[in-house]
């Protein structure tokens, strides 16, 4: 997952307002977003080289995404994988607090990272590359990409713009445009990109919200919708490495019964 907008209490009868890219190589092998078979309460995508999820959901409403850190300093190969950040999360009963501080505790094991866990109330946000404990968001539009949350890259800003835009005029937030606004293959001026260290050319193509390239790019875009009636809606959509469709899924929660209606 390389580029999230996300809203927490800024329309009222939709608290919770989600929606990602994920970016990844084309070649690693990935289950697109459904309940998982052995974690049947559990509905996301999943990695199927190093196991645990981008972005999921579990039947009761908590959510958990992840992004990678990017920056110059050698992957450490022995690491654990941090997609067991989200997966821990969604198959735990811990509360997003304290979650959020125990993985604080172990941060320096993993390769660079930022997590989001909570559900429709609050998130708490941590990551092993800000030097800011972890945090509680209460309220607000906020961005997070590869570096820390709401970082001024670029695509964060114009995404988060556009994601506030859009709530300022609803009273009910609309997948289509939400997925327009991440399907956006603008980059920044030269000028504007970030500096981490994979020099400019490559800047230039990790620099647009929706990324095109034949080796690594968007792979999906993952829409989470929770409703204050304890509705929520899941949306995946998944592209080829041209960027076009090859297909969408949508599942539908009713958390306080904690069953699928569709």
């Amino acid at each position: 997952m390389c580029l999230a907008i996300f809203s927490l209490n800024r329309l009222p009868d939709w608290p919770l307002i989600i929606a990602a890219n994920r970016d990844e190589l084309h070649t690693r092998p990935t289950l697109s977003a459904a309940p998982w078979d052995d974690a049947t309460h559990i509905l996301g995508g999943r990695d199927l080289e190093a196991g645990g999820t981008w972005l999921g959901m579990t039947l009761s409403g908590r959510v958990a995404l992840l992004t990678n850190y990017r920056e110059p300093i050698p992957r450490k190969l022995d690491a654990p994988s941090r997609g067991v950040l989200t997966e821990n999360y969604l198959r735990g009963n811990q509360t997003a607090q304290a979650y959020a501080q125990t993985v604080h505790q172990d941060a320096s094991l993993y390769n660079g990272f930022n997590l989001l866990v909570g559900d429709h109330r609050e998130l708490w946000y941590c990551s092993n590359r800000s030097a800011t404990p972890p945090q509680p968001l209460t309220a607000g539009v906020f961005g997070l990409s590869n570096a820390v949350l709401d970082a001024p890259w670029p695509k964060v800003l114009r995404t988060r713009q556009a994601l506030e835009n859009h709530l300022l005029n609803v009273t009910a937030p609309s997948a289509e445009v939400l997925f327009s606004i991440l399907q956006d293959t603008a980059t920044a001026a030269e000028h504007e990109l970030p500096d981490t260290g994979v020099g400019l050319a490559r800047e230039k193509i990790l620099g647009s919200p929706f990324i095109t390239d034949p080796r690594y790019g968007t792979r999906c875009t993952t829409i989470v919708l929770q409703h204050v009636d304890g509705k929520a809606i899941f949306l995946e959509k998944r592209y080829n490495a041209l960027g076009q469709a090859e297909g969408i899924v949508r599942w539908e929660v009713d958390t306080k019964q904690q069953k699928i209606l569709a």
